[in-house]
């Protein structure tokens, strides 16, 4: 038997889906707009500049960014035309890659992160109370672990 939702619990789901849109596509663009990267390629970048070495196996990029092998590869290899990130064959594995990230890379993250990180406390921290963002960091982590996410949040 189907457990249908509610008024309220569908008000809720329509806002969070309204919600959580607006807030990615407003980053998103403004990320294009400022940087010339769309939110995904700013997400590999990150993910680079914090691991050891500035770099990380491509499965394992592809894990930490929640993007398919193939759509990580395509953004990879754009990311490769801009000078920001190369790719080096793994040692132990004839197979493997991995990911570096350049000094122009991290430039151009460092170019971006201000603006950015603006962005998300404009359009998400400034819009709450301080206990709305706890609550807001509570909620999310208990989805996080509902769902099972098996990539790293930090």
């Amino acid at each position: 038997m189907t457990r249908w939702l509610d008024p309220d619990e569908q008000r809720t789901w329509r806002a969070f889906l309204a919600a959580s849109r607006a807030l990615m596509e407003t980053l998103d663009r403004e990320l294009q707009r400022d940087a010339g990267m769309p939110h995904a390629y700013y997400e590999i970048l990150v993910r680079l500049s914090e691991a050891p070495g500035r770099e990380l196996r491509m499965t394992d990029l592809a894990l930490a960014t929640g993007s398919s092998r193939s759509r990580l590869s395509h953004a990879v290899a754009r990311l490769e035309a801009a000078g920001w990130v190369r790719r080096r064959d793994c040692p132990t594995d004839r197979r493997g890659q991995f990911a570096v990230l350049t000094d122009e890379g991290f430039a151009a993250l460092a170019a971006a992160a201000p603006g950015h990180v603006e962005g998300v406390r404009r359009h998400l921290f400034d819009a709450l109370s301080p206990a709305q963002v706890d609550q807001l960091r509570r909620l999310s982590e208990s989805l996080v672990d509902h769902l099972g996410v098996d990539r790293p949040l930090s």
